[in-house]
């Protein structure tokens, strides 16, 4: 079993940015990717990027390719999201998974989820 715990959430103006992390701990050699996730007010959890664990690949969802980044520091067993320019239609929270399968990670239901952590942005 993978324990996430994310946090850097936090409240921003719009045109913003704020760096999210995930540090993983337990199993951590039974998985091979991690994804950032969202729910917004009213809908349901989607995906925002994925990274294999070797750096091999990453993904990003289209609504926020040109401005959020995904990365990892294996030595610290943890994965960043570094949000920039963000809109006030990125205000949700935000979920990091981790998978052994890629596609879990990249758009799927990743089987290790941490609790989340709460972006809010305004005008």
């Amino acid at each position: 079993q993978v324990q996430l715990a994310e946090s850097g959430g936090g409240s921003v103006q719009a045109g913003g940015s704020l760096r999210l992390s995930c540090i993983a701990s337990g199993d951590i050699s039974s998985t091979s990717c991690m994804g950032w996730y969202r729910q917004l007010p009213g809908k349901e959890r989607e995906w925002v990027a994925a990274a294999a664990n070797d750096g091999s690949s990453k993904s990003y969802a289209d609504s926020v390719a040109r401005r959020f980044t995904i990365s990892q520091d294996n030595a610290k067993n943890t994965v960043y999201l570094q949000m920039n320019d963000l809109k006030i239609e990125d205000t949700g929270m935000y979920y990091c998974g981790a998978d052994r399968y890629w596609l879990r990670c990249s758009g799927g239901t990743p089987t290790n989820w941490g609790r989340g952590t709460q972006v809010t942005v305004s005008l």
